[in-house]
């Protein structure tokens, strides 16, 4: 378990994210998050869009690197096979 400490930042609070924390959260500077509050303390969770924005960075990347990698003929009549199976 983490420690921090409130502190001020202008008008508002602010609490600073130990670096294991933010870490172990996928959380980056500068990043979008979502936060509730409850009776009994808050909730804070990466945005809804970052993970959209995860999705579109990776059919991306995908559609860049298609060309670099080929099944082959066989290999995919193999792949299709054997989801029939299942």
């Amino acid at each position: 378990m983490a420690h921090a400490k409130i502190e001020r930042w202008g008008k508002s609070l602010a609490i600073r994210l130990p670096y294991l924390i933010a870490k172990a959260a996928g959380l980056m500077k500068g990043e979008h998050v979502e936060i509730e509050s409850y009776a009994e303390g808050i909730v804070i969770r990466r945005s809804a869009s970052h993970a959209h924005a995860d999705a579109a960075a990776a059919v991306e990347e995908i559609t860049r690197e298609r060309h670099k990698h080929s099944l082959g003929l066989g290999a995919f009549r193999t792949l299709v096979d054997e989801g029939r199976r299942e």
